[in-house]
């Protein structure tokens, strides 16, 4: 029972934590063309650490946003570690 909810858990926050990145990156894009209120980018990088690099690697060329900014890259690298990492202990010692 707890590690069925554990498993449904590990899911939602990876998806999760993706899905808030792209969601992030969409909104920021799209309120810098309109000139108005943006992401602060510490919540774009804090997103991108937490495991939603690879979506924000995806993001950055999808809506060409954040690309000329290295610290974007690097968290987005650091977030993919992260995540394929989560991925890796997970399917390595939780998987049943």
């Amino acid at each position: 029972m707890i590690t069925e909810r554990l498993n449904e858990l590990f899911w939602i926050y990876l998806i999760g934590i993706n899905l808030y990145t792209l969601i992030l990156m969409f909104y920021d894009k799209r309120q810098a063309k309109k000139g108005e209120w943006r992401i602060p980018e510490k919540q774009i990088l804090f997103a991108g650490i937490l495991g939603g690099g690879p979506i924000g690697l995806v993001s950055q060329r999808l809506f060409r946003h954040k690309t000329k900014k290295p610290k974007f890259y690097v968290a987005f690298i650091i977030g993919s570690v992260v995540f394929f990492g989560i991925l890796y202990f997970y399917f390595t010692n939780y998987r049943h």
